[in-house]
């Protein structure tokens, strides 16, 4: 249990409670709350909790894993948002699920990410550098970037079989 500079147990809400109060506000992984209750509780205290927690229903690494992918989606690459679950400790047979669904629709989001920012196909060297690394920096793969970019539509694709 934490201390005060006096030696008196911290008061303040238990680590459960802290942590139903985080996880009400939105969906959390087990490394990221686990980081934000280890200021208030010592490390097997913390790790007891969040096992009740997984046990109870309150604390899921899918659904946060989903959540991430619903919240970010609409904006970002596949490999952006990949690169944000793995940083939060999402196991690796979660993301291959999750990569699959991403980039069957990582065309489409990333063409609707470049029409709102940019709307027209670059006119220079200076213009296609700029949205390249626009994209890049969105977490869309360079192939994707490339469709993009040439205008290639999904049907013209099917033509080419």
């Amino acid at each position: 249990m934490k201390t005060n500079d006096d030696g008196k147990p911290a008061s303040g809400p238990s680590l459960k409670a802290r942590a139903v109060g985080y996880l009400s506000r939105r969906e959390h992984s087990r490394v990221e709350l686990g980081r934000k209750l280890s200021r208030f509780g010592e490390e097997d205290e913390v790790r007891a909790v969040l096992d009740s927690l997984e046990k109870e229903g309150w604390l899921s690494t899918q659904r946060y894993a989903q959540s991430v992918v619903h919240r970010l989606a609409a904006k970002q690459g596949t490999l952006r948002i990949l690169r944000e679950l793995r940083q939060h400790g999402v196991a690796d047979a979660q993301i291959s699920e999750l990569r699959s669904n991403l980039q069957a629709t990582e065309l489409a989001r990333a063409r609707e990410v470049w029409r709102k920012r940019f709307g027209q196909l670059p006119a220079d060297a200076g213009q296609r550098a700029k949205q390249v690394r626009f994209l890049m920096s969105r977490g869309f793969g360079q192939d994707t970037i490339r469709q993009v970019l040439r205008g290639v539509d999904i049907d013209d694709l099917d033509d080419f079989d």
